[in-house]
Protein backbone atom coordinates (compact mmCIF):
# COMPACT_ATOMS: atom_id res chain seq x y z
CA UNK A 1 0.00 0.00 0.00
CA UNK A 2 1.34 3.40 -1.01
CA UNK A 3 0.52 5.35 2.13
CA UNK A 4 0.66 8.74 0.39
CA UNK A 5 -1.83 7.71 -2.29
CA UNK A 6 -4.19 6.21 0.28
CA UNK A 7 -3.91 9.37 2.36
CA UNK A 8 -4.97 11.44 -0.66
CA UNK A 9 -7.99 9.16 -1.22
CA UNK A 10 -9.08 9.62 2.37
CA UNK A 11 -8.57 13.35 2.18
CA UNK A 12 -10.84 13.40 -0.86
CA UNK A 13 -13.60 11.08 0.41
CA UNK A 14 -13.81 11.42 4.20
CA UNK A 15 -16.88 13.41 5.21
CA UNK A 16 -16.44 13.22 8.98
CA UNK A 17 -15.33 16.74 9.99
CA UNK A 18 -13.16 15.62 12.90
CA UNK A 19 -11.34 12.98 10.86
CA UNK A 20 -10.91 15.36 7.93
CA UNK A 21 -9.36 18.00 10.17
CA UNK A 22 -6.99 15.38 11.55
CA UNK A 23 -5.97 14.39 8.03
CA UNK A 24 -5.22 18.00 7.13
CA UNK A 25 -2.80 18.36 10.04
CA UNK A 26 -0.87 15.11 9.54
CA UNK A 27 2.88 15.25 9.10
CA UNK A 28 4.62 12.66 6.92
CA UNK A 29 5.67 10.38 9.79
CA UNK A 30 2.18 10.35 11.26
CA UNK A 31 0.69 9.86 7.80
CA UNK A 32 2.93 6.86 7.19
CA UNK A 33 1.95 5.21 10.47
CA UNK A 34 -1.75 5.87 9.83
CA UNK A 35 -1.76 4.48 6.27
CA UNK A 36 1.14 2.05 5.81
CA UNK A 37 -1.22 -0.89 6.37
CA UNK A 38 -4.81 -1.78 7.18
CA UNK A 39 -5.53 -2.40 10.85
CA UNK A 40 -4.95 -6.09 11.44
CA UNK A 41 -8.05 -8.31 11.69
CA UNK A 42 -7.59 -11.61 13.51
CA UNK A 43 -9.18 -13.87 16.12
CA UNK A 44 -9.42 -10.84 18.41
CA UNK A 45 -11.07 -8.80 15.63
CA UNK A 46 -9.67 -5.27 15.37
CA UNK A 47 -7.84 -3.18 17.95
CA UNK A 48 -5.96 0.07 17.49
CA UNK A 49 -5.67 3.73 18.37
CA UNK A 50 -8.47 6.10 17.51
CA UNK A 51 -8.00 8.43 14.56
CA UNK A 52 -8.00 8.84 10.80
CA UNK A 53 -6.38 6.22 8.61
CA UNK A 54 -6.49 2.58 7.58
CA UNK A 55 -4.34 1.66 10.58
CA UNK A 56 -6.65 3.41 13.05
CA UNK A 57 -10.03 2.79 14.67
CA UNK A 58 -12.67 5.01 13.07
CA UNK A 59 -16.15 4.71 11.59
CA UNK A 60 -14.82 3.91 8.12
CA UNK A 61 -12.66 1.01 9.32
CA UNK A 62 -15.51 -0.26 11.53
CA UNK A 63 -17.98 -0.04 8.63
CA UNK A 64 -15.65 -1.89 6.26
CA UNK A 65 -15.05 -4.67 8.80
CA UNK A 66 -18.80 -4.92 9.36
CA UNK A 67 -19.45 -5.17 5.62
CA UNK A 68 -16.89 -7.98 5.36
CA UNK A 69 -18.46 -9.79 8.31
CA UNK A 70 -21.94 -9.30 6.79
CA UNK A 71 -20.78 -10.73 3.44
CA UNK A 72 -19.31 -13.74 5.27
CA UNK A 73 -22.47 -14.36 7.32
CA UNK A 74 -24.97 -13.79 4.50
CA UNK A 75 -28.38 -12.13 4.47
CA UNK A 76 -30.80 -13.35 7.13
CA UNK A 77 -28.20 -13.92 9.84
CA UNK A 78 -28.59 -12.45 13.31
CA UNK A 79 -25.87 -10.40 15.02
CA UNK A 80 -25.63 -9.24 18.64
CA UNK A 81 -23.80 -5.94 19.24
CA UNK A 82 -22.53 -4.69 22.59
CA UNK A 83 -20.26 -1.82 23.57
CA UNK A 84 -18.31 -0.49 26.53
CA UNK A 85 -17.51 2.96 27.92
CA UNK A 86 -14.63 3.81 25.59
CA UNK A 87 -14.51 6.88 23.41
CA UNK A 88 -16.74 6.37 20.35
CA UNK A 89 -17.85 2.87 21.43
CA UNK A 90 -21.52 3.79 21.12
CA UNK A 91 -20.89 5.43 17.73
CA UNK A 92 -19.02 2.38 16.43
CA UNK A 93 -21.82 0.11 17.67
CA UNK A 94 -24.42 2.14 15.76
CA UNK A 95 -22.15 2.22 12.69
CA UNK A 96 -21.86 -1.58 12.69
CA UNK A 97 -25.61 -1.97 13.28
CA UNK A 98 -26.44 0.28 10.30
CA UNK A 99 -24.15 -1.75 8.00
CA UNK A 100 -25.59 -5.09 9.13
CA UNK A 101 -29.16 -3.80 8.73
CA UNK A 102 -28.42 -2.59 5.19
CA UNK A 103 -27.19 -6.07 4.29
CA UNK A 104 -30.30 -7.93 5.42
CA UNK A 105 -29.01 -9.09 8.79
CA UNK A 106 -31.09 -8.80 11.93
CA UNK A 107 -29.34 -6.77 14.62
CA UNK A 108 -29.75 -7.22 18.37
CA UNK A 109 -28.20 -4.11 19.91
CA UNK A 110 -27.79 -3.65 23.66
CA UNK A 111 -29.69 -0.55 24.74
CA UNK A 112 -27.00 0.30 27.30
CA UNK A 113 -23.32 -0.43 27.75
CA UNK A 114 -22.67 -3.75 29.48
CA UNK A 115 -19.76 -6.15 30.09
CA UNK A 116 -18.29 -8.19 27.27
CA UNK A 117 -19.50 -11.57 28.64
CA UNK A 118 -23.10 -10.44 28.11
CA UNK A 119 -22.46 -10.49 24.35
CA UNK A 120 -21.21 -14.09 24.53
CA UNK A 121 -24.27 -14.94 26.61
CA UNK A 122 -26.73 -13.11 24.34
CA UNK A 123 -25.45 -14.77 21.16
CA UNK A 124 -26.31 -18.20 22.54
CA UNK A 125 -29.52 -17.19 24.28
CA UNK A 126 -30.93 -15.37 21.24
CA UNK A 127 -29.72 -17.96 18.73
CA UNK A 128 -27.70 -15.37 16.82
CA UNK A 129 -25.06 -16.26 14.24
CA UNK A 130 -22.41 -13.85 15.49
CA UNK A 131 -21.66 -11.18 18.04
CA UNK A 132 -19.64 -7.97 18.01
CA UNK A 133 -18.32 -6.19 21.09
CA UNK A 134 -16.91 -2.69 20.70
CA UNK A 135 -14.09 -2.63 23.24
CA UNK A 136 -10.34 -2.43 23.68
CA UNK A 137 -10.48 -4.24 27.01
CA UNK A 138 -7.90 -2.78 29.42
CA UNK A 139 -5.90 -0.68 26.93
CA UNK A 140 -5.31 3.07 27.49
CA UNK A 141 -8.00 5.55 26.47
CA UNK A 142 -6.65 6.23 22.97
CA UNK A 143 -7.54 2.66 21.94
CA UNK A 144 -10.73 1.00 20.83
CA UNK A 145 -11.53 -2.32 19.20
CA UNK A 146 -14.00 -4.62 17.48
CA UNK A 147 -14.21 -8.13 18.94
CA UNK A 148 -16.12 -10.82 16.99
CA UNK A 149 -17.90 -13.88 18.39
CA UNK A 150 -19.23 -16.93 16.57
CA UNK A 151 -22.62 -18.61 16.98
CA UNK A 152 -21.17 -20.68 19.84
CA UNK A 153 -20.49 -17.55 21.89
CA UNK A 154 -16.71 -17.98 21.51
CA UNK A 155 -14.39 -15.49 19.90
CA UNK A 156 -13.94 -16.50 16.28
CA UNK A 157 -11.41 -19.16 15.32
CA UNK A 158 -8.33 -18.56 13.20
CA UNK A 159 -10.05 -20.12 10.17
CA UNK A 160 -13.12 -17.92 10.56
CA UNK A 161 -10.96 -14.82 11.04
CA UNK A 162 -9.02 -15.62 7.86
CA UNK A 163 -12.24 -16.06 5.88
CA UNK A 164 -13.70 -12.79 7.18
CA UNK A 165 -10.43 -11.02 6.43
CA UNK A 166 -10.60 -12.23 2.82
CA UNK A 167 -14.08 -10.69 2.53
CA UNK A 168 -12.86 -7.43 4.06
CA UNK A 169 -9.93 -7.22 1.66
CA UNK A 170 -12.25 -7.44 -1.35
CA UNK A 171 -13.86 -4.15 -0.35
CA UNK A 172 -13.11 -0.54 -1.09
CA UNK A 173 -13.74 1.39 2.09
CA UNK A 174 -15.55 4.20 0.26
CA UNK A 175 -17.30 2.43 -2.65
CA UNK A 176 -18.33 -1.00 -1.37
CA UNK A 177 -19.83 -0.47 2.09
CA UNK A 178 -23.63 -0.39 2.40
CA UNK A 179 -25.19 1.40 5.36
CA UNK A 180 -28.81 1.98 6.41
CA UNK A 181 -30.24 4.94 8.26
CA UNK A 182 -29.95 3.83 11.88
CA UNK A 183 -33.21 5.37 13.13
CA UNK A 184 -35.16 3.99 10.18
CA UNK A 185 -33.75 0.50 10.72
CA UNK A 186 -34.65 0.73 14.39
CA UNK A 187 -38.18 1.86 13.55
CA UNK A 188 -38.85 -0.91 11.02
CA UNK A 189 -37.46 -3.69 13.22
CA UNK A 190 -34.25 -4.51 11.41
CA UNK A 191 -32.50 -3.42 14.61
CA UNK A 192 -33.93 -4.67 17.93
CA UNK A 193 -32.82 -3.36 21.31
CA UNK A 194 -31.75 -5.80 24.03
CA UNK A 195 -33.21 -4.70 27.33
CA UNK A 196 -33.20 -5.50 31.04
CA UNK A 197 -34.65 -9.01 30.70
CA UNK A 198 -31.48 -10.39 29.18
CA UNK A 199 -29.30 -8.81 31.86
CA UNK A 200 -31.53 -10.35 34.53
CA UNK A 201 -31.22 -13.79 32.92
CA UNK A 202 -27.46 -13.43 32.65
CA UNK A 203 -27.12 -12.40 36.30
CA UNK A 204 -29.23 -15.40 37.31
CA UNK A 205 -26.65 -17.61 35.61
CA UNK A 206 -23.85 -15.81 37.45
CA UNK A 207 -25.58 -16.29 40.82
CA UNK A 208 -26.06 -19.98 40.02
CA UNK A 209 -22.27 -20.41 40.14
CA UNK A 210 -22.31 -20.22 43.94
CA UNK A 211 -20.79 -23.23 45.71
CA UNK A 212 -21.93 -22.28 49.23
CA UNK A 213 -24.37 -25.22 49.41
CA UNK A 214 -25.74 -23.80 52.65
CA UNK A 215 -22.40 -23.15 54.37
CA UNK A 216 -22.14 -20.09 56.59
CA UNK A 217 -20.54 -16.94 55.20
CA UNK A 218 -19.96 -13.47 56.61
CA UNK A 219 -21.77 -11.42 53.97
CA UNK A 220 -21.23 -8.23 55.96
CA UNK A 221 -17.60 -8.04 54.79
CA UNK A 222 -16.62 -4.47 53.93
CA UNK A 223 -16.04 -4.33 50.17
CA UNK A 224 -14.67 -1.47 48.09
CA UNK A 225 -15.43 -1.78 44.38
CA UNK A 226 -14.13 0.17 41.38
CA UNK A 227 -15.51 -0.27 37.84
CA UNK A 228 -12.53 1.80 36.60
CA UNK A 229 -15.01 4.03 34.71
CA UNK A 230 -16.20 1.04 32.69
CA UNK A 231 -19.24 -1.21 32.36
CA UNK A 232 -19.14 -3.05 35.67
CA UNK A 233 -21.03 -0.66 37.99
CA UNK A 234 -24.58 -1.88 37.38
CA UNK A 235 -24.07 -5.65 36.98
CA UNK A 236 -21.45 -6.07 39.72
CA UNK A 237 -23.22 -4.05 42.39
CA UNK A 238 -26.52 -5.66 41.47
CA UNK A 239 -25.26 -9.26 41.61
CA UNK A 240 -23.50 -8.60 44.91
CA UNK A 241 -26.60 -7.01 46.45
CA UNK A 242 -28.85 -9.82 45.22
CA UNK A 243 -26.40 -12.29 46.78
CA UNK A 244 -26.52 -10.60 50.18
CA UNK A 245 -23.39 -8.43 49.99
CA UNK A 246 -24.70 -5.00 50.95
CA UNK A 247 -21.66 -3.47 52.65
CA UNK A 248 -20.22 -2.28 49.34
CA UNK A 249 -18.63 1.13 48.76
CA UNK A 250 -18.08 2.18 45.15
CA UNK A 251 -15.06 4.33 44.31
CA UNK A 252 -16.86 7.54 43.34
CA UNK A 253 -14.07 8.87 41.10
CA UNK A 254 -14.16 5.69 39.00
CA UNK A 255 -17.85 4.81 39.23
CA UNK A 256 -19.45 6.30 36.12
CA UNK A 257 -18.57 5.31 32.55
CA UNK A 258 -15.91 7.65 31.17
CA UNK A 259 -13.75 6.75 28.18
CA UNK A 260 -11.05 9.23 29.14
CA UNK A 261 -10.34 7.25 32.35
CA UNK A 262 -9.34 10.46 34.14
CA UNK A 263 -7.94 8.84 37.30
CA UNK A 264 -6.41 5.72 35.77
CA UNK A 265 -4.74 6.26 32.36
CA UNK A 266 -4.11 2.50 32.17
CA UNK A 267 -7.52 1.14 33.30
CA UNK A 268 -6.19 -2.32 34.04
CA UNK A 269 -6.61 -4.06 37.43
CA UNK A 270 -3.27 -5.75 36.78
CA UNK A 271 -1.60 -2.34 37.22
CA UNK A 272 -1.16 -0.94 40.72
CA UNK A 273 -1.75 2.66 39.57
CA UNK A 274 -5.30 1.71 38.50
CA UNK A 275 -5.96 0.31 42.00
CA UNK A 276 -4.44 3.22 43.92
CA UNK A 277 -7.62 5.22 44.62
CA UNK A 278 -9.41 2.05 45.65
CA UNK A 279 -6.59 1.25 48.05
CA UNK A 280 -6.95 4.73 49.55
CA UNK A 281 -10.65 4.05 50.11
CA UNK A 282 -9.76 0.75 51.81
CA UNK A 283 -7.39 2.54 54.16
CA UNK A 284 -9.97 5.19 55.12
CA UNK A 285 -12.82 2.71 55.55
CA UNK A 286 -10.81 -0.14 57.05
CA UNK A 287 -12.30 -2.33 54.32
CA UNK A 288 -11.79 -6.07 54.06
CA UNK A 289 -11.59 -6.45 50.29
CA UNK A 290 -10.93 -4.32 47.19
CA UNK A 291 -12.40 -5.37 43.83
CA UNK A 292 -11.75 -3.68 40.49
CA UNK A 293 -12.93 -4.66 37.02
CA UNK A 294 -11.53 -3.39 33.73
CA UNK A 295 -13.62 -1.24 31.33
CA UNK A 296 -15.36 -4.14 29.58
CA UNK A 297 -15.60 -6.04 32.87
CA UNK A 298 -14.09 -9.33 31.81
CA UNK A 299 -11.08 -8.99 34.17
CA UNK A 300 -11.14 -8.65 37.94
CA UNK A 301 -8.31 -7.65 40.28
CA UNK A 302 -8.33 -7.70 44.08
CA UNK A 303 -6.47 -6.51 47.16
CA UNK A 304 -6.86 -7.88 50.68
CA UNK A 305 -5.49 -7.06 54.10
CA UNK A 306 -2.35 -8.98 55.00
CA UNK A 307 -1.30 -7.91 58.47
CA UNK A 308 -1.07 -4.12 58.52
CA UNK A 309 -1.05 -3.62 54.75
CA UNK A 310 -3.30 -4.24 51.75
CA UNK A 311 -1.82 -6.79 49.41
CA UNK A 312 -2.60 -6.92 45.70
CA UNK A 313 -3.01 -10.51 44.57
CA UNK A 314 -1.86 -11.54 41.11
CA UNK A 315 -4.12 -13.24 38.61
CA UNK A 316 -2.34 -16.53 39.29
CA UNK A 317 -2.78 -16.17 43.06
CA UNK A 318 -6.47 -15.32 42.83
CA UNK A 319 -7.00 -18.13 40.33
CA UNK A 320 -5.31 -20.66 42.62
CA UNK A 321 -7.50 -19.58 45.52
CA UNK A 322 -10.70 -19.84 43.45
CA UNK A 323 -9.73 -23.25 42.07
CA UNK A 324 -8.99 -24.48 45.59
CA UNK A 325 -12.21 -23.03 47.04
CA UNK A 326 -14.48 -24.38 44.29
CA UNK A 327 -12.95 -27.85 44.34
CA UNK A 328 -12.97 -28.12 48.13
CA UNK A 329 -16.61 -27.02 48.33
CA UNK A 330 -17.75 -29.38 45.57
CA UNK A 331 -16.00 -32.33 47.18
CA UNK A 332 -17.26 -31.42 50.67
CA UNK A 333 -20.86 -31.35 49.44
CA UNK A 334 -20.68 -34.26 47.00
CA UNK A 335 -21.11 -31.99 43.99
CA UNK A 336 -17.90 -32.76 42.09
CA UNK A 337 -18.70 -34.23 38.65
CA UNK A 338 -17.44 -37.74 37.86
CA UNK A 339 -14.82 -36.60 35.35
CA UNK A 340 -13.98 -33.00 36.38
CA UNK A 341 -11.96 -30.74 34.08
CA UNK A 342 -10.05 -27.54 34.85
CA UNK A 343 -8.89 -25.30 32.00
CA UNK A 344 -5.87 -22.97 31.95
CA UNK A 345 -3.55 -21.36 29.44
CA UNK A 346 0.02 -22.53 28.90
CA UNK A 347 1.40 -19.36 30.54
CA UNK A 348 -0.72 -19.71 33.67
CA UNK A 349 1.00 -20.96 36.84
CA UNK A 350 1.97 -24.61 36.87
CA UNK A 351 0.93 -24.83 40.52
CA UNK A 352 -2.68 -24.86 39.33
CA UNK A 353 -2.14 -28.23 37.66
CA UNK A 354 -0.67 -29.68 40.86
CA UNK A 355 -3.57 -28.31 42.90
CA UNK A 356 -6.18 -29.64 40.48
CA UNK A 357 -4.58 -33.09 40.52
CA UNK A 358 -4.76 -33.12 44.33
CA UNK A 359 -8.55 -32.84 44.02
CA UNK A 360 -8.73 -35.46 41.27
CA UNK A 361 -9.41 -32.84 38.60
CA UNK A 362 -7.85 -33.17 35.14
CA UNK A 363 -6.12 -30.08 33.72
CA UNK A 364 -6.31 -29.16 30.07
CA UNK A 365 -3.83 -26.55 28.85
CA UNK A 366 -4.70 -24.29 25.92
CA UNK A 367 -2.95 -21.47 24.07
CA UNK A 368 -2.84 -17.97 25.52
CA UNK A 369 -6.17 -16.21 25.13
CA UNK A 370 -9.50 -16.98 26.76
CA UNK A 371 -11.01 -17.79 23.36
CA UNK A 372 -9.18 -21.11 23.52
CA UNK A 373 -10.70 -21.82 26.92
CA UNK A 374 -14.11 -20.99 25.43
CA UNK A 375 -13.51 -23.42 22.58
CA UNK A 376 -12.51 -26.15 25.05
CA UNK A 377 -15.74 -25.62 27.00
CA UNK A 378 -17.62 -25.88 23.71
CA UNK A 379 -15.97 -29.21 22.95
CA UNK A 380 -16.97 -30.52 26.38
CA UNK A 381 -20.54 -29.43 25.69
CA UNK A 382 -20.54 -31.14 22.28
CA UNK A 383 -19.42 -34.34 23.99
CA UNK A 384 -22.26 -34.05 26.51
CA UNK A 385 -19.82 -33.16 29.27
CA UNK A 386 -20.53 -29.48 30.00
CA UNK A 387 -21.23 -30.47 33.61
CA UNK A 388 -17.64 -31.71 33.97
CA UNK A 389 -16.29 -28.17 33.63
CA UNK A 390 -15.17 -27.02 37.08
CA UNK A 391 -13.59 -23.63 36.35
CA UNK A 392 -10.94 -21.87 34.29
CA UNK A 393 -8.52 -19.03 34.71
CA UNK A 394 -5.62 -17.30 33.02
CA UNK A 395 -2.77 -15.33 34.55
CA UNK A 396 -4.08 -12.05 33.12
CA UNK A 397 -6.90 -11.79 35.67
CA UNK A 398 -9.51 -13.72 33.68
CA UNK A 399 -11.78 -16.25 35.44
CA UNK A 400 -14.87 -18.31 34.64
CA UNK A 401 -16.67 -20.78 36.91
CA UNK A 402 -19.45 -22.09 34.65
CA UNK A 403 -20.21 -22.92 31.00
CA UNK A 404 -22.98 -20.32 30.62
CA UNK A 405 -20.65 -18.02 28.62
CA UNK A 406 -17.58 -18.65 26.49
CA UNK A 407 -15.41 -15.77 27.67
CA UNK A 408 -13.87 -14.63 30.92
CA UNK A 409 -16.34 -12.93 33.20
CA UNK A 410 -15.49 -10.17 35.70
CA UNK A 411 -19.01 -10.19 37.14
CA UNK A 412 -18.76 -13.90 37.93
CA UNK A 413 -15.25 -13.42 39.30
CA UNK A 414 -16.35 -10.57 41.58
CA UNK A 415 -19.18 -12.61 43.07
CA UNK A 416 -17.14 -15.79 43.54
CA UNK A 417 -14.22 -13.90 45.12
CA UNK A 418 -16.58 -12.20 47.57
CA UNK A 419 -18.23 -15.53 48.40
CA UNK A 420 -14.86 -17.22 48.96
CA UNK A 421 -13.68 -14.32 51.11
CA UNK A 422 -16.89 -14.37 53.19
CA UNK A 423 -16.71 -18.13 53.78
CA UNK A 424 -13.08 -17.99 54.85
CA UNK A 425 -13.69 -15.00 57.10
CA UNK A 426 -16.43 -16.90 58.93
CA UNK A 427 -13.92 -19.74 59.36
CA UNK A 428 -11.27 -17.35 60.68
CA UNK A 429 -9.02 -17.62 57.62
CA UNK A 430 -7.70 -14.87 55.34
CA UNK A 431 -6.90 -15.28 51.65
CA UNK A 432 -3.15 -14.65 52.19
CA UNK A 433 -3.14 -17.30 54.94
CA UNK A 434 -4.82 -19.83 52.65
CA UNK A 435 -2.37 -18.95 49.88
CA UNK A 436 0.58 -19.58 52.20
CA UNK A 437 -0.94 -22.94 53.13
CA UNK A 438 -1.06 -23.86 49.44
CA UNK A 439 2.56 -22.80 48.95
CA UNK A 440 3.59 -24.94 51.92
CA UNK A 441 1.76 -27.90 50.40
CA UNK A 442 2.84 -27.54 46.78
CA UNK A 443 6.02 -25.43 46.93
CA UNK A 444 6.50 -21.72 46.29
CA UNK A 445 6.37 -20.48 42.72
CA UNK A 446 6.75 -16.89 41.51
CA UNK A 447 5.07 -16.12 38.18
CA UNK A 448 5.64 -12.76 36.48
CA UNK A 449 4.92 -11.03 33.19
CA UNK A 450 7.07 -8.49 31.38
CA UNK A 451 5.97 -6.62 28.24
CA UNK A 452 8.13 -4.84 25.65
CA UNK A 453 6.53 -2.42 23.21
CA UNK A 454 7.52 -2.37 19.53
CA UNK A 455 5.47 0.40 17.95
CA UNK A 456 5.48 1.67 14.39
CA UNK A 457 5.75 0.19 10.91
CA UNK A 458 8.82 -1.92 11.73
CA UNK A 459 7.53 -3.18 15.08
CA UNK A 460 6.28 -6.53 13.83
CA UNK A 461 9.50 -7.16 11.89
CA UNK A 462 11.54 -6.50 15.03
CA UNK A 463 9.42 -8.93 17.08
CA UNK A 464 9.72 -11.57 14.36
CA UNK A 465 13.51 -11.17 14.39
CA UNK A 466 13.62 -11.49 18.19
CA UNK A 467 11.55 -14.69 18.10
CA UNK A 468 13.93 -16.06 15.45
CA UNK A 469 16.89 -15.20 17.69
CA UNK A 470 15.39 -17.16 20.60
CA UNK A 471 14.68 -20.10 18.32
CA UNK A 472 18.37 -20.41 17.42
CA UNK A 473 18.83 -22.07 20.78
CA UNK A 474 19.59 -20.97 24.34
CA UNK A 475 21.69 -23.44 26.30
CA UNK A 476 21.14 -22.12 29.82
CA UNK A 477 19.16 -19.70 31.95
CA UNK A 478 20.81 -18.15 35.01
CA UNK A 479 23.48 -20.84 34.90
CA UNK A 480 20.97 -23.69 34.81
CA UNK A 481 20.98 -25.90 31.72
CA UNK A 482 17.89 -25.68 29.55
CA UNK A 483 16.41 -29.17 29.68
CA UNK A 484 13.41 -28.61 27.44
CA UNK A 485 12.49 -26.29 24.57
CA UNK A 486 8.88 -26.29 23.38
CA UNK A 487 8.10 -24.49 20.13
CA UNK A 488 4.36 -24.17 19.51
CA UNK A 489 4.85 -22.88 15.94
CA UNK A 490 4.02 -26.20 14.27
CA UNK A 491 1.10 -26.93 16.63
CA UNK A 492 1.57 -29.28 19.60
CA UNK A 493 -0.60 -31.49 21.80
CA UNK A 494 -3.67 -30.87 19.69
CA UNK A 495 -3.20 -27.08 19.88
CA UNK A 496 -3.21 -24.91 16.74
CA UNK A 497 0.08 -23.41 15.53
CA UNK A 498 1.18 -20.36 17.53
CA UNK A 499 4.22 -18.10 17.62
CA UNK A 500 5.13 -19.16 21.17
CA UNK A 501 8.39 -20.53 22.57
CA UNK A 502 8.92 -22.05 26.03
CA UNK A 503 12.32 -22.68 27.66
CA UNK A 504 12.61 -24.78 30.82
CA UNK A 505 15.31 -25.63 33.36
CA UNK A 506 14.88 -27.60 36.57
CA UNK A 507 13.60 -24.53 38.47
CA UNK A 508 12.81 -21.93 35.81
CA UNK A 509 10.64 -21.50 32.78
CA UNK A 510 10.33 -18.66 30.29
CA UNK A 511 7.63 -18.27 27.65
CA UNK A 512 7.98 -15.60 24.97
CA UNK A 513 5.37 -14.59 22.40
CA UNK A 514 4.14 -11.56 20.46
CA UNK A 515 0.82 -10.23 21.75
CA UNK A 516 -2.19 -10.94 19.56
CA UNK A 517 -3.83 -7.57 20.30
CA UNK A 518 -1.03 -5.06 20.99
CA UNK A 519 2.37 -4.22 19.43
CA UNK A 520 4.14 -5.91 22.34
CA UNK A 521 6.39 -8.86 23.00
CA UNK A 522 5.38 -10.68 26.18
CA UNK A 523 7.70 -12.61 28.48
CA UNK A 524 6.21 -14.94 31.09
CA UNK A 525 8.57 -16.17 33.79
CA UNK A 526 8.04 -18.89 36.39
CA UNK A 527 10.52 -19.46 39.22
CA UNK A 528 10.33 -22.29 41.77
CA UNK A 529 12.30 -21.64 44.96
CA UNK A 530 12.31 -22.54 48.67
CA UNK A 531 11.04 -19.09 49.71
CA UNK A 532 9.72 -15.84 48.20
CA UNK A 533 12.96 -13.90 48.74
CA UNK A 534 15.07 -16.41 46.85
CA UNK A 535 12.45 -16.56 44.10
CA UNK A 536 12.46 -12.78 43.66
CA UNK A 537 16.26 -12.66 43.41
CA UNK A 538 16.31 -15.45 40.82
CA UNK A 539 13.47 -13.86 38.88
CA UNK A 540 15.29 -10.51 38.75
CA UNK A 541 18.44 -12.19 37.41
CA UNK A 542 16.42 -14.13 34.83
CA UNK A 543 14.60 -11.00 33.70
CA UNK A 544 17.88 -9.10 33.26
CA UNK A 545 19.39 -11.94 31.26
CA UNK A 546 16.45 -12.32 28.88
CA UNK A 547 15.90 -8.57 28.50
CA UNK A 548 19.45 -8.26 27.23
CA UNK A 549 18.57 -10.70 24.44
CA UNK A 550 15.27 -9.01 23.65
CA UNK A 551 16.57 -5.45 23.56
CA UNK A 552 19.97 -5.95 21.95
CA UNK A 553 20.30 -4.41 18.50
CA UNK A 554 19.37 -6.66 15.61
Amino acid sequence: MDYREEYKRWLEHVQDAQLHAELLHMGDAECRDAFYRELSFGTGGLRGTLGAGTNRMNTYVVAKASQGLADWLGSGAGVVIGYDSRLKSDLFARTAAAVFAANGLHVYLFEELLPVPTVSYAVRRLGADAGVMITASHNPCQYNGYKVYGADGCQITSDAAAQILREIRKLDVFADVRSADFEAALADGRISLIGEDLLTAYLAEVKAQSVLFGDEADRDVAIVYSPLNGTGLKPVTRVLAESGFTNVTVVAEQAEPDGTFPTCPAPNPEVREAMEIGLQYCGRLNADLLLATDPDCDRCGIAVRDGDVYRLLSGNETGLLLLDYICSQKIKHGAMPPHPVFLKTIVTTQLAEKLAACYGVKTRNVLTGFKYIGEAIGRLEQAGRAGDFVCAFEESYGYLTGPYVRDKDGVDAALMICEMFAVYKRRGLTLPERLRQLYTQFGFCLDTLHSYAFEGPDGMDRMTAIMARFRTGIAELCGQPVVKITDYAPGLDGLPPADVLKLETADLSAVIRPSGTEPKLKLYLSVSAPDPGTARELEAALTKELEALILQKL
